[in-house]
C-alpha cells in the first residue's frame, strides 16, 4: 500500500546556496547535513537537495511515495507501463529508493525500507 507522497528531492548545483535560502524558506536548520545530501523534516514531509542530482539525470523536483514493498511496486509500476530511470537502490540507513517515468515523461519516485 502507498501512504503518500513524504518527500521531495530537488536537484542542486550549489549546496551551500541551496542549504541557505530552502533553510530561510522552511524558518530552521536542516535535520541532516552531509556533503551528498541536505535534509529537512517538517510536520512529516521530507525536503531534501541532493547536489548529485542533475548528474543522475534529475531535470527537476522529484516526489517520493513511501510504500511497504519498494520491489514490488517498482514492478509492477513497470509492468502497468512505467519506464526504469533507477531500480530499487539502498540509500543507507535502511532506506531505498527507486524512480520510474510515467507515459507522459513525468518523475514517480518510490520510498521503502530494504527488505520490505
Amino acid at each position: 500500500m502507498a501512504e503518500n507522497f513524504k518527500a521531495i528531492i530537488y536537484p542542486v548545483r550549489d549546496l551551500e546556496k541551496a542549504k541557505s535560502l530552502f533553510t530561510t524558506l522552511l524558518g530552521t536548520a536542516p535535520d541532516q547535513d552531509a556533503p551528498y545530501y541536505v535534509g529537512w523534516s517538517i510536520d512529516g514531509q521530507n525536503i531534501g537537495l541532493n547536489p548529485n542530482g542533475f548528474d543522475q539525470g534529475m531535470t527537476g523536483p522529484i516526489p517520493y511515495v513511501d510504500v511497504d514493498d519498494i520491489k514490488a511496486r517498482f514492478d509492477a509500476l513497470v509492468e502497468a507501463g512505467a519506464t526504469v530511470l533507477q531500480e530499487p537502490t539502498d540509500v543507507g540507513g535502511g532506506a531505498q529508493i527507486a524512480t520510474v517515468k510515467d507515459a507522459d515523461g513525468n518523475t514517480i519516485g518510490l520510498r521503502g525500507a530494504r527488505g520490505a
